[in-house]
């Protein structure tokens, strides 16, 4: 069940069952070592790039820290977890990823469905 909370906690609006989504929400977190940054943005724009023309993928974000921690976020979202573990346990997709583990030296995968969601007043 998909539920949107009105900014001024009015009624929730609850999504029928028939028109709930299987979207799937990926955060990667990495960290990435001391200097290793363009080398990092270099190879996430080859990710992305080549991210972007598979089946079910939807979007994919990139968040820069604000501060002077190197902890990088990844965001996606995929049509269903199928889609996602397809592409994930591909042949191409270690490939893909392999220039990346080197500008990083920690990372953290976490994988989920929204069930809530709270939109702001303008939206």
């Amino acid at each position: 069940m998909f539920c949107r909370i009105s900014p001024s906690g009015g009624a929730m609006r609850t999504m029928p069952k028939d028109q709930e989504t299987d979207t799937l929400s990926v955060v990667y977190s990495v960290h990435v070592i001391e200097g290793g940054e363009q080398g990092f943005l270099d190879a996430y724009d080859r990710i992305r790039r080549s991210v972007a023309s598979v089946p079910g993928h939807l979007v994919d974000r990139l968040g820069q820290p604000i501060d002077d921690s190197r902890q990088w976020v990844i965001t996606s979202e995929w049509e269903t977890p199928e889609h996602f573990f397809a592409w994930q346990q591909g042949e191409d997709h270690r490939a893909l990823l392999a220039p990346l583990r080197q500008w990083v030296d920690q990372t953290q995968s976490l994988r989920f469905r929204v069930v809530q969601e709270t939109v702001g007043a303008e939206a």
